[in-house]
């Protein structure tokens, strides 16, 4: 039988779900080495990113477990346990942002913090970090977190702000610490210059983590967005469309990479959507939709925009914390995805399924069969 050229077998391989190569490590010794090679992974994640293939909706909830969701068939979905210590098992656990196929999500009040591929069953929980509070009395902190990865130091980081508020004079402040997957560990950088509003998690788009600010303890602000860059660990302020109004309901997603701001004008009023199609330029902030009261969007301050479709023709939108709908934007049609009857959803984002593996510290190995609660089977070492 020929045997294909190594580049030929790579090039032909990075095109394949994980699913499938997971399974053909098993093929040969040159394979496993092949797809277990981080040149190998990069390629296989670059082309996913490219080709928009092997993407999954993701929905997080209350429960010990996520769901990712097949688009093309809603019905078709795969449940995954978070893998947790036994002894943190029944906490509250959060999904607190993904990127290139990695999740991070907390464990109970914020105590503990991981990193997980549930494509590939490995998980790594992050040492513990302290907190230094300020010398003066504060009320109980809030903590906000984001995720993703930096291309500069080839690194992916986890930011937790911790802001404290003065129960006298209305002082704020805060303290900013960065975890490290290259290295394992936590270290302070310079504060958080701007006052985080309601979002606790930050959004992640072109490298650079966002959240909504305001002026502390003041109500019917004008609202401003800041961003903090991955690379250079810097903050700056994103400019926002200058029709926006002051007291508006304002938040953040991601949406086909784009950043995406939706205001809501009272409960029975109306929405806009807006989405920045050229990240930092302030001209390029461009209105999508608006979106009025009606009989399927019952509660518009609980309407999530989620994915484009269709070369952008559709949206999808995430309402009422259960129901997933197509929107058509050029016949403002909605269509509501016919699916299982699931609890609630609080996290519902794309992603796309990879091979990025964590660090050997503390990484754990959960098979398929584990996730449904069966026996694990052990590895031959026979190869």
């Amino acid at each position: 039988m020929a045997i294909l050229p190594h580049d030929v077998t790579r090039e032909i391989l990075c095109r394949l779900g994980v699913k499938d190569l997971l399974r053909f490590r098993c093929v040969s010794k040159p394979w496993r080495s092949l797809i277990d090679d981080p040149d190998f992974i990069k390629l296989h994640l670059s082309h996913s990113l490219k080709t928009n293939s092997n993407l999954t909706l993701v929905l997080g909830h209350i429960n010990p477990s996520l769901l990712s969701v097949d688009l093309y068939s809603p019905k078709t979905e795969q449940t995954h346990k978070y893998p947790v210590e036994e002894s943190h098992k029944g906490k509250y656990i959060m999904l607190m942002g993904s990127c290139n196929g990695l999740l991070a999500f907390s464990i109970g009040d914020n105590e503990a913090f991981s990193l997980w591929n549930p494509w590939t069953g490995k998980s790594q929980m992050l040492p513990a970090t302290g907190t230094e509070f300020p010398p003066w009395k504060s009320s109980r902190p809030s903590i906000f977190l984001g995720f993703g990865y930096d291309p500069i130091s080839d690194d992916y980081k986890l930011v937790r702000i911790t802001q404290f508020y003065g129960v006298k004079d209305g002082i704020s402040a805060t303290e900013v610490k960065v975890y490290s997957l290259r290295t394992n560990s936590w270290r302070r950088i310079k504060d958080f210059p701007f006052h985080l509003s309601h979002r606790h998690r930050g959004v992640l788009v072109n490298n650079a983590l966002h959240w909504e600010v305001s002026t502390p303890f003041k109500l019917n602000t004008q609202r401003s967005v800041a961003a903090f860059d991955l690379g250079t660990e810097e903050y700056r302020l994103v400019e926002l469309p200058d029709c926006l109004g002051r007291g508006v309901r304002m938040d953040l997603y991601v949406v086909g990479g784009c950043l995406c701001l939706v205001v809501c004008y009272g409960e029975f009023g109306s929405i806009d959507i807006w989405i920045m199609k050229e990240h930092g330029v302030k001209e390029s902030w461009t209105k999508l939709i608006s979106i009025k009261y009606c009989e399927l969007i019952e509660y518009l301050s609980c309407v999530v925009p989620v994915a484009f479709f269709g070369n952008g023709r559709k949206v999808l939108l995430k309402i009422d914390f259960k129901t997933l709908v197509w929107l058509d934007l050029i016949s403002l049609r909605l269509e509501k995805i016919a699916s299982a009857p699931r609890p609630c959803i609080f996290v519902s984002e794309m992603m796309v399924k990879s091979l990025v593996p964590l660090n050997g510290n503390g990484t754990t190995m959960f098979n398929n069969e584990s996730h449904r609660g069966g026996k694990k089977r052990k590895r031959s070492t026979n190869r």
